[in-house]
């Protein structure tokens, strides 16, 4: 048994954030992600029952963000043809942005990615964790920083 682990990360989950390297990505996804079929080479893992800010929340006291070198460590997904205002009508965002704030890093270190453009950069990621999300659009993509 380790001590100062949260209870809501696996250890699937804990693998895959220590085996992850500066700059790699992650989605934490809602339960509507194909994650097979959008993010084909990264390692699934499944986490549901969960939502996604209180795993993300978790996810940060053992994970650093990428803050110093990216612009945004955090996107959000958010509809094809929106900006960074389609957060507020999002609660999964909101929740969100406030474990990041909490944990931390500051709102500026959130930025938003619509759809398609978060389905092409998954494909990039070094894992998926599908969580049981039901908020639409419920999907985030952090990116690991070293301290």
């Amino acid at each position: 048994m380790l001590r100062g682990i949260p209870s809501t990360i696996s250890s699937d989950l804990l693998k895959a954030m220590a085996d992850m390297g500066h700059g790699d990505l992650i989605v934490v996804a809602d339960h509507f992600y194909p994650p097979f079929s959008k993010s084909p080479n990264a390692r699934s893992i499944q986490a549901k029952g969960m939502n996604c800010a209180t795993l993300i929340g978790d996810m940060l006291k053992l994970f650093p963000l990428d803050a110093d070198f990216s612009e945004y460590p955090v996107l959000c997904m958010v509809p094809d043809g929106s900006g960074k205002e389609a957060l507020m009508d999002q609660t999964a965002a909101q929740d969100v942005i406030e474990k990041v704030i909490k944990n931390g890093y500051s709102e500026s270190s959130i930025g938003v990615i619509e759809r398609t453009k978060f389905y092409d950069l998954a494909a990039q990621a070094f894992a998926t964790v599908c969580t049981s999300e039901q908020e639409p659009y419920g999907c985030f993509i952090l990116k690991k920083g070293v301290n």
